[in-house]
């Protein structure tokens, strides 16, 4: 069949898939009829450049000249590789009506030039970077931003940024990325900079978003922000959100603020830090409307106060598509006074959830012991099995064990080498069984994990993540040395319970760490096979720590994973050499590879073979036990070699022990590090469509 005999609306829709650049500057050139469905407003009206790792200035500038007046929706985000300049040529583009430049090189005085010509602009996302100057914006440029209604703001610098121009805002995002010391040691404050006295302009703010790194600058800055907010609450303020890890104390204006928003507002998303939650009676007083996300991360707030104070006595939130109770540790119990984090869950709290809830599209309970009792039909595994709609889910795993396994099975010792009377086992050779479909039914086709996997069809992303893991890099501070036990609850779960996951077709990412019972890794074996979609895997501490025991079967499974794009393994001793990095050549589609291995070694010609066998990646981060020395090398051996064919590429190979390590880290680009490199649970981290 001639593919040009099909339908014009069919060719649109298979052009469609192809990124921008090749389309304009490649695919239209073969014959008239493409030339014509090229330029097509479906397919110019909104540019994805975010991902293209292969566009350069040279395309950029080639592809704003020859559409840039078809363009409204322009996305940039993370094109770190690009010159400052490049921005330019954005000014071809008369008609924007959002553009994203998240992660790009702009200076005060090339914004101002390029906002001064978009004149229609209403979505703008920048980063506020050291040396940003808020008076060397033009009268045009903040006519502009005047009418601007959505604003994303990444902040490395103390500052308003471009905030009190933007006198119309409607939806306010936030990332507070502030250092809390400079290059040079010197501790930085939270103060503004001269001449930034500007007030923000919230009269008709319907969301605030802000997302704070660790330091107490960032809160700082924050609360800043926040002081207008108390002053004056928004009457349309419908969505409040605000993510602090550790520790974030309520002042007397956060305490205004909220009980301003008690009285005089209704919210549909709500986050807030978990000092403010934590023993006040907030949640009583607050109103919601039709919430559509809810976050209590790290809050000690009780399951009872959850049923009574957010879901009203089971009052029926169909509404909501996304609950974050991470690190929730008493959510599914009926009080915390006298319990234990270790104590049976009351399962009468889940089934209200879940038929209150019966909408969840994202749901994540990780990061705390979800005990189930013995009793039938109550496993938290079966209550959640009714929740069919949902997309994304994260569990720790002592919640998936069957009770009675749990209970019957002697808790294996990861720590230590199975004992055996001294026979070798050949490299290379496998040592998981080979039937594999056989041996996953015979263990768990009647455990309850394995009926709430056959349940979620659908499913796209799946964590599960032990109640203690902790990874060994953490943001800012040197590398952790020692981890913590897994659960005792937790020590059945292995292989079987990751074969499991198999029946997951549509899964496009898996994160799975601290299995301590995993022997061989056949599961593994299983997952590539059945799951074709799978685009972004992340393995850390799976069996034994002294030992990778599952390697052989990781090999096998990269051999089946040709849509892999993203792949973090964290585990001590890994020996990434020849054989690991031939069998990761077959994933054609690999772009990023993360390493994190306490006391691991690397084979430096491996490495460099298997970057010339796969063309698309372009990050490499390995945090190995080599020596400065041979990482050094290695570093520049690679980036001398493949940089020039590969604009976006981006290497770090350095010691994980090494005390310069976080130094090392902050120049890694924010879009690496938040995704891949810094490991994290993702699932309803925010709410969903947050941004375009």
């Amino acid at each position: 069949v001639n593919l040009m005999e099909f339908s014009d609306e069919i060719l649109l829709h298979i052009l469609s898939y192809v990124p921008c650049t090749d389309l304009v500057l490649n695919v239209r050139r073969t014959c008239r009829k493409l030339a014509t469905l090229c330029l097509d407003k479906s397919l110019t009206h909104t540019v994805l450049l975010q991902k293209d790792y292969k566009v350069n200035k040279d395309k950029v500038k080639q592809l704003m000249r020859d559409i840039g007046k078809e363009i409204y929706q322009l996305n940039m985000a993370g094109c770190y590789w690009l010159p400052s300049s490049t921005i330019d040529h954005v000014t071809r583009c008369k008609n924007l009506v959002k553009l994203n430049l998240s992660g790009c090189h702009v200076t005060s005085l090339r914004l101002s030039k390029m906002l001064s010509t978009l004149q229609h602009l209403r979505s703008l996302a920048i980063d506020v970077n050291p040396g940003f100057d808020a008076s060397q914006l033009s009268s045009e440029c903040k006519a502009t931003l005047s009418r601007v209604s959505e604003l994303k703001q990444t902040l490395y610098t103390p500052s308003y940024g471009v905030v009190p121009c933007c006198t119309s805002l409607e939806k306010l995002l936030l990332y507070f990325e502030i250092l809390d010391r400079s290059r040079e040691g010197f501790m930085l404050s939270g103060q503004l900079m001269v001449g930034e006295s500007n007030v923000p302009h919230y009269q008709n703010l319907r969301i605030f978003y802000a997302r704070l790194a660790p330091g107490y600058v960032n809160q700082e800055v924050v609360r800043l922000y926040l002081a207008v907010l108390s002053d004056r609450t928004p009457e349309n303020l419908h969505a409040f959100l605000i993510s602090a890890p550790g520790s974030f104390a309520e002042t007397g204006a956060t305490k205004n603020l909220l009980d301003s928003m008690a009285r005089n507002v209704r919210l549909d998303a709500l986050q807030l830090p978990k000092a403010w939650i934590n023993g006040s009676g907030l949640l009583q007083h607050l109103k919601f409307n039709n919430p559509f996300y809810f976050s209590f991360s790290r809050c000690t707030l009780s399951g009872g106060h959850l049923i009574q104070r957010v879901i009203n006595g089971g009052k029926d939130l169909k509404s909501l598509t996304s609950l974050n109770l991470s690190g929730c540790v008493h959510c599914l119990a009926p009080e915390s006074l006298f319990r234990k984090a270790e104590d049976d869950i009351d399962s009468s709290i889940l089934e209200s959830l879940v038929v209150s809830c019966c909408n969840l599209r994202h749901l994540n309970l990780s990061a705390a012991h979800h005990h189930s009792s013995e009793s039938i039909g109550n496993h938290l595994c079966q209550l959640l099995s009714r929740l069919k709609h949902l997309l994304s889910l994260a569990l720790p795993v002592c919640s998936i064990t069957d009770v009675a396994a749990s209970v019957e099975k002697p808790p294996t010792t990861p720590n230590l080498v199975p004992q055996t009377f001294g026979r070798k086992v050949r490299i290379g050779i496998q040592t998981y069984p080979r039937n594999l479909g056989d041996q996953a039914n015979q263990k768990i086709e009647s455990s309850v994990f394995w009926a709430l996997m056959g349940s979620l069809r659908f499913l796209e992303t799946l964590e599960i993540i032990g109640s203690s893991f902790s990874s060994a890099m953490p943001r800012n501070e040197p590398a952790i040395r020692n981890s913590l036990p897994p659960c005792v609850r937790a020590q059945s779960v292995g292989d079987s319970e990751v074969a499991a996951i198999s029946q997951l077709t549509y899964l496009q990412s898996l994160t799975l760490a601290q299995l301590p019972n995993i022997l061989t890794g056949s599961g593994l074996v299983n997952i590539g096979l059945q799951c074709q979609h799978l685009r972004t895997l992340s393995l850390a501490n799976l069996g034994m720590m002294g030992k990778v025991v599952y390697m052989s079967a990781l090999m096998d499974m990269l051999k089946h994973c040709k849509c892999l794009r993203d792949l973090r393994l964290e585990q001590p001793y890994f020996c990434a050499g020849a054989q690991f990095f031939q069998a990761l050549s077959h994933c054609s589609s690999l772009q990023r590879l993360c390493i994190v291995s306490r006391s691991g070694t690397l084979q430096s010609d491996a490495v460099m073979s298997f970057m010339a066998n796969c063309l698309e990646v372009i990050m490499c981060h390995m945090f190995m036990g080599e020596s400065l020395t041979v990482c050094k090398n290695l570093q520049q051996s690679i980036v001398r070699s493949f940089q020039a064919e590969r604009p976006a590429l981006n290497v770090v190979i350095f010691p994980l022990l090494h005390e310069d390590l976080t130094e090392v880290i902050r120049d890694v680009p924010m879009r690496h590090l938040d995704e891949i490199t810094l490991f994290k649970s993702r699932v309803a981290e925010e709410p969903p469509n947050l941004w375009w």
